[in-house]
């Protein structure tokens, strides 16, 4: 089960991957990842977690929200919907042990620019794997959601991504979103590619952004350096605590996440 992270900053947009125990392919089915989304939406409505995009795989997920409700909300989020689909799915297939790998990863990212790429890099994951050829394809993402705003049971905060992104309309962003996506399908790139800067560093962004969050982690920060990307910044972790060894094509997540919330799960 996930523990969420020691180190907790308030008021920021994060990126959350959270990986099936052992890269086993235990959201394949589609009942799972309906279930998995079915518990998102209970986590928002019991502690009003704000949503920003997500996507379900078949042995990971990745999940963008913003933190401005108080620091329980999302371990409690992930506690949730991680702890029910796995008891869910252990029962139904009379199956013991794990679901999850132990821990979470969490990315702070900055807004506007920081937080497009971010939303665009996870609408394309199916995409990456070679499972679909466009983002809409993909029925548990929320691109759809993003372009098609839902009436009921709706999970992503659209105003609130609106305002993130930095845009004075939704009709605005909802454009500006649908041309991302065309471009980087037409042109390839960095987002037909896995990109490790998002699901293993502890903050995207400007430099001033990084060097904002190195400052606030104080005497946890030691051994972590802010580097310079085509991207803009990130701030890592020392090289030698990640596993180089990753899968590309399938776009699977960090062996090991740096960045945990105070809370056991």
């Amino acid at each position: 089960m996930a523990r969420a992270n020691r180190h907790y900053i308030p008021g920021q947009v994060w990126h959350l991957t959270h990986r099936c125990h052992k890269r086993e392919f235990l959201l394949k089915l589609v009942k799972d990842r309906r279930k998995w989304l079915q518990w998102l939406f209970e986590a928002k409505r019991r502690y009003g977690l704000i949503i920003l995009n997500y996507t379900v795989t078949s042995n990971h997920i990745h999940l963008l929200v913003l933190d401005e409700q108080g620091r329980d909300v999302i371990p409690q989020s992930i506690k949730l919907v991680a702890g029910r689909t796995a008891q869910e799915y252990n029962l139904r297939k009379n199956r013991k042990g794990a679901f999850w790998e132990d821990r979470y990863h969490a990315t702070a990212v900055e807004s506007e620019d920081h937080l497009l790429r971010c939303l665009v890099y996870i609408d394309f994951n199916m995409v990456r794997a070679g499972v679909v050829s466009h983002p809409s394809e993909w029925p548990f993402g929320g691109y759809g959601e993003i372009q098609k705003p839902r009436r009921k049971s709706v999970l992503i905060a659209y105003q609130k991504l609106v305002e993130l992104a930095g845009f004075a309309t939704y009709d605005a962003f909802q454009k500006s979103h649908k041309e991302w996506v065309r471009e980087a399908l037409v042109n390839g790139g960095d987002f037909s590619q896995r990109q490790a800067q998002w699901t293993e560093s502890i903050a995207v962004g400007s430099k001033s952004f990084t060097e904002r969050i190195k400052e606030k982690l104080g005497i946890l920060a030691k051994g972590r350096k802010i580097i310079e990307s085509d991207e803009g910044f990130q701030l890592r972790e020392n090289k030698a605590t990640y596993n180089a060894d990753f899968d590309i094509k399938k776009d699977d997540i960090a062996g090991k996440n740096a960045y945990l919330w105070d809370i056991n799960l």
